[in-house]
């Protein structure tokens, strides 16, 4: 499915140059699900696995799995006696121990070739559509009340697709450098943002989830990410997806928590640097006022982008923003 051809790519991380791969890619095939094929047994399969059974989720920082007492669950919204997954809020507390785990780590991360960032969407991406999609389009059937359809267009191919053009793009974006002038060179230095980006993700698409918080990762950023209550099985999936392949602790911090509890630390949080967002104008509106009155003790200007989450679920791709910094040297 990918195709790599010789390319040069200059990558001013430490103002040395080496040689990298151009990766062509195309969209993932979307599966039938034909009675008899190889898939429709893998996911029955699943989904029999999932069958009165509870997973329990809990609060991710770094590589230590935290417990609080705010127990919560996971309810299948067409058979509510099925819990799904049993997890926790994250509260103030962790929250903040998360922010500055994450801040200790982004230097390092960010010094990381663009290409080796890019290479853990891009096996993600693999092990997606491969060993690990019967269980995340079953955790989304169950967990979100989709038909096969609807979970195959939105949690393998849509999320598959994230990932691999994301990071190919990634890659292309740091070979566009100024053109040279007598007597100076210009180079552009793509960065992560100097903080942590907060991600909060819908209820309805698995690979909306992915994509806010696994975008950011991949241009140098860390990340807090917020998965929805009722999309909690799938994210947890496809967190536990990107650590397997290569993900290093704490840039990706997987912390569910109350709404209000988790904008108000992220927005009081000096560290601060973007938020990625779909869900409802109400709460976008309550984080971006926040981001505002709070403006004189950010470090930096927070990024503050989102979409509106339709009233219903549908399996459209949404265009998020890429959060870095273009620094002329």
């Amino acid at each position: 499915m990918l195709r790599v051809s010789s390319a040069l790519c200059h990558s001013w991380r430490g103002f040395r140059t080496f040689p990298c791969a151009a990766v062509e890619v195309k969209n993932e095939p979307i599966l039938g699900f034909n009675e008899g094929s190889p898939e429709r047994a893998e996911l029955q399969k699943a989904l029999a696995d999932l069958k009165g059974k509870t997973e329990e989720i809990p609060c991710v920082v770094g590589d230590e799995h935290v417990w609080t007492k705010d127990i919560r669950y996971q309810l299948s919204p067409f058979n509510h006696s099925h819990k799904l997954a049993k997890f926790c809020y994250a509260d103030k507390d962790l929250l903040n121990k998360a922010i500055l785990a994450s801040v200790a780590a982004r230097r390092e991360w960010d010094l990381k070739p663009i290409q080796d960032r890019a290479q853990v969407l891009f096996k993600a991406a693999d092990i997606i559509s491969g060993p690990k999609r019967a269980e995340i389009l079953a955790k989304t059937m169950i967990g979100q009340g989709k038909t096969v359809v609807q979970a195959e267009i939105d949690a393998a191919a849509e999320l598959i697709d994230f990932f691999r053009f994301n990071a190919k793009h990634a890659v292309e974006l740091e070979s566009q450098q100024p053109l040279d002038s007598d007597g100076s060179t210009n180079t552009m230095l793509y960065r992560g943002l100097e903080g942590f980006v907060a991600a909060v993700a819908p209820f309805n698409f698995t690979a909306i989830g992915g994509n806010l918080a696994g975008t950011p990762a991949l241009m140098g950023n860390v990340v807090l990410w917020k998965p929805s209550d009722t999309a909690m099985s799938a994210s947890y999936a496809v967190y536990n997806v990107l650590r397997e392949s290569g993900l290093p602790p704490n840039i990706i911090q997987f912390v569910p928590a109350d709404g209000p509890v988790f904008g108000d630390t992220i927005t009081s949080s000096e560290h601060l640097a973007g938020i990625n967002f779909t869900g409802s104008v109400p709460t976008f509106k309550r984080l971006w006022k926040q981001v505002a009155q709070n403006l004189d003790i950010y470090k930096n200007f927070p990024r503050v982008g989102g979409a509106r989450t339709p009233p219903r679920a549908s399996c459209t791709a949404r265009a998020q923003p890429v959060l870095c910094h273009a620094l002329a040297v």
